[in-house]
């Protein structure tokens, strides 16, 4: 079976990093594992048994997409100020939404948004320390809109995730990488369950129903460093995560319901506007 699209945004390519132990007091609590389903190579997992990090990617956000067809992104658009954030976890949060921005638009076929969309990345990298990379991968983006290629777009916008996070885990920032995966789920999670909830079948809805995905969710942003899981939005986005879970627990023989999805897209809404709001 397909991964789910806005729960791709977890296949993972692994990273291998040197990690010192923080002392006992005030460990953050340890990371979930990946669901299985969400890794497609099996070299991927012979490194999660050892390695603690993992740098998400979202190179298989298409899988399922067309299933959820049409998407109303338009409809919950997010309008984003003029200046750039003042915090690094702000600009990691951000960027994953633009980049799952870029895969809805590029799903659509709105090339029109690719122009400003391969600026933002731009300015978002250079700000990150990645933008020599990511100005490449832009300059790329708009030269695959104009041939109106989106195996090529694609391509591109999984490699900005990728370099960007690259360049993060060599800065050690690896909790910025982890961010920019948790900004681009809460951005497809966010359109795709009101996708669902505008066109509800049970075999739609029951793509959203993964509660070991917002369980890894949940223990991510809990093992982030104190000082950015202890902000308050941040910690308000764990709490939405940690009610989705409890939403789409199903049980062995439960069923998805219109009224469950009505809460999972009310849920994924309230998650957007936090992963949106700027640390003062």
């Amino acid at each position: 079976m397909k991964t789910p699209f806005f729960l791709t945004c977890l296949i993972l390519s692994v990273s291998s990093l040197t990690v010192q132990a923080d002392d006992d007091e005030g460990k953050p609590p340890a990371r979930r594992a990946v669901p299985d389903d969400l890794i497609d190579d099996p070299h991927v997992r012979e490194e999660l048994g050892v390695n603690e990090f993992t740098a998400p990617s979202i190179k298989k956000i298409f899988d399922d997409l067309g299933k959820l067809a049409p998407l109303p992104a338009d409809e919950l658009a997010h309008k984003m100020p003029k200046r750039m954030p003042l915090h690094r976890t702000d600009l990691a949060l951000e960027l994953g939404f633009l980049i799952a921005d870029g895969f809805i638009a590029v799903q659509a076929g709105q090339m029109n948004k690719i122009e400003p969309l391969a600026k933002e990345l731009s300015r978002y990298g250079r700000a990150l320390g990645a933008g020599e990379r990511v100005n490449r991968h832009a300059a790329s983006l708009l030269e695959s809109a104009r041939k109106n290629d989106v195996a090529a777009l694609k391509k591109e916008l999984t490699a900005t995730q990728r370099d960007v996070e690259t360049d993060l885990i060599h800065l050690r920032d690896v909790d910025l990488a982890h961010l920019i995966s948790l900004g681009g789920w809460a951005r497809a999670l966010e359109v795709g369950s009101h996708a669902v909830k505008k066109k509800y079948t049970a075999e739609r809805a029951r793509i959203l129903y993964r509660e070991d995905i917002a369980d890894y969710y949940e223990g991510m942003i809990g093992a982030l460093d104190p000082r950015i899981s202890g902000r308050d939005d941040i910690d308000t986005m764990r709490k939405i995560v940690a009610g989705l879970r409890h939403i789409m627990t199903l049980g062995e023989n439960g069923k998805p319901t219109q009224d469950g999805v009505n809460k999972i897209a009310e849920s994924a809404r309230e998650l957007a506007k936090q992963a949106l709001k700027r640390k003062n």
